[in-house]
């Protein structure tokens, strides 16, 4: 499993705790998994633009200084 995948599940379950939490009121619970929630998106986002910024070095040849 990659990191994306793993990233996509960490936030699909993040959103799952989150309806739970709605459901049974548990107002800390919804903060937390809301966090959660965020927290895998900024990674995912942060993994797909660390990907770009590789493709573009191997395309355009810029090296790491």
């Amino acid at each position: 499993m990659g990191l994306l995948e793993k990233l996509n599940l960490r936030e699909m379950k993040a959103r799952a705790k989150r309806r739970l939490a709605g459901r049974t009121g548990d107002r800390r619970l919804v903060a937390e998994a809301r966090t959660e929630e965020a927290e895998a998106k900024l990674l995912k986002t942060q993994d797909e633009i660390l990907d770009t910024v590789a493709e573009m070095r191997r395309e355009y040849g810029v090296r790491r200084r």
